[in-house]
């Protein structure tokens, strides 16, 4: 090779590797695509404040902020594009959604605007317990192909885990089996997409470490991996010291500031505590509260997505699936004796409403939902739930403490405090007679 063609060769392999742009790009994407959104974040905005003319890099910083639920960026970024390249590919879809979702936050604070400060506890009827609740948790699954944190899961209950201990006792919903075997049926051969999760039992201990004292395995992914994997979710819990309630006629016991405390957990299929079952539900609740002190009720029903944020009148269909009249189920239920009602499933948080003196909470929604799961709009705002309860197992005062998820679905708290504002709308719009008082701090009292 002659020295011309030499310098022209290095010349053009220097230019390459030096294209700054392409290098923020790339590593915003890279870091998008396993889920560091803030990494992304920051690759993608100098990627734009190099090339503010380049549509590419616009339209993925909206996706990083859309991974991260900040929806007057997202916006802001897209119209970047629409004024860059007004037919640029799926544009046209997907900020009306962004815009959709930006409006509803928006909204939903403004109507918190008047809320009080802070909602005044209750005077306790005798001593307290204080709990605490988290709504679905899936840590990510190995089938068909591992979709798992980074570091094997060890890192995903850090930022929350200290607002989950702060309790007496803490409660989750486990969204599918912990097991290393089993088979399902869930799933044709042809599929490309597969809604049936499987947790490697070695994950089982995060959830311990992260505080919960006792789960519900009553949903509709308990039996994603069949019976096999419903007796060693079991074991799993059982060996982990975590109580749990979901196969018919379970009831969970935990023992929470010198209380005998009972829980049982619904669902609306055969294998598992029936929803729709109304008169078993309330004997259920009436012989737990034989020999507990306080008994709660928890429950995996009601529509699901982003569409289901209201709790409506009658059964809910969801695939031609009776989800449940999950009104009529609390105050069948309370009026058993149960003293509070927490509800999952919708993968949104729902309201709240107040039955002669107990809480019952419609949906904590997605709490850490690893990999599987859609998170766009609410579906990605969550919460830590406190209940005091005093010796009559009537509310005493509560607070919703906002989280949110990020990148694939990491939990950590939400300095923006979404699920206060949005729980406080919905429960006024759907129990205006019943819905507690919530202060903008998040706090919870009885009207």
């Amino acid at each position: 090779m002659s020295w011309l063609a030499l310098i022209f060769t290095l010349l053009a392999s220097t230019a390459c590797a030096a294209d700054p742009v392409q290098e923020a790009l790339d590593r915003g994407m890279e870091a998008q695509k396993a889920g560091r959104t803030d990494e992304a974040i920051a690759a993608l905005t100098q990627c734009t404040a190099l090339a503010p003319k380049n549509a590419r890099c616009a339209w993925e910083l909206g996706w990083a902020y859309w991974s991260h639920g900040s929806w007057k960026e997202v916006v802001a970024a897209w119209e970047t594009v629409q004024a860059l390249d007004p037919s640029y590919p799926d544009l046209a879809k997907w900020l009306p959604k962004a815009k959709a979702n930006r409006d509803a936050v928006a909204s939903i604070r403004a109507a918190g605007a008047s809320a009080p400060a802070t909602a005044a506890p209750r005077a306790a009827d005798g001593a307290t317990v204080r709990l605490r609740f988290v709504g679905d948790v899936m840590m990510g699954a190995d089938f068909p192909t591992p979709e798992l944190p980074d570091y094997d899961g060890a890192h995903l209950f850090q930022q929350v885990a200290p607002l989950m201990r702060d309790a007496d006792m803490t409660f989750a919903n486990l969204e599918g089996p912990l097991c290393d075997h089993g088979e399902t049926t869930k799933c044709k051969p042809e599929s490309t997409i597969c809604y049936a999760f499987r947790t490697p039992t070695r994950y089982g201990r995060y959830v311990r470490d992260a505080g919960v004292d006792v789960a519900s395995v009553a949903n509709n992914h308990a039996g994603d991996f069949g019976d096999v994997c419903r007796a060693e979710t079991q074991a799993t819990l059982n060996k982990l010291g975590i109580a749990w309630s979901g196969p018919p006629g379970t009831i969970a016991t935990v023992m929470a500031a010198g209380k005998r405390v009972g829980l049982i957990a619904f669902h609306t299929s055969g294998g598992t505590n029936d929803v729709n079952d109304l008169p078993t539900a309330a004997a259920l609740v009436q012989k737990a509260k034989l020999d507990h002190d306080l008994v709660i009720v928890s429950f995996h029903g009601g529509a699901e997505g982003a569409d289901a944020l209201h709790v409506p009148v009658g059964h809910e269909l969801f695939h031609d699936e009776d989800r449940g009249d999950l009104r009529e189920f609390a105050r069948t239920v309370i009026g058993a004796g149960a003293d509070l009602v927490i509800g999952h499933g919708p993968h949104v948080p729902r309201a709240m409403e107040v039955l002669d003196g107990h809480l019952v909470a419609y949906s904590l929604g997605n709490f850490a939902t690893y990999g599987k799961f859609n998170l766009s709009g609410f579906m990605g705002i969550s919460l830590v739930l406190e209940v005091v309860l005093d010796a009559k197992g009537k509310l005493v005062t509560g607070k919703i403490l906002p989280t949110r998820l990020i990148g694939k679905g990491v939990p950590e708290p939400d300095p923006d405090g979404t699920s206060i504002d949005l729980i406080r709308a919905s429960s006024e719009t759907d129990f205006p007679d019943t819905a507690p008082l919530i202060g903008r701090d998040g706090t919870i009292g009885a009207r």
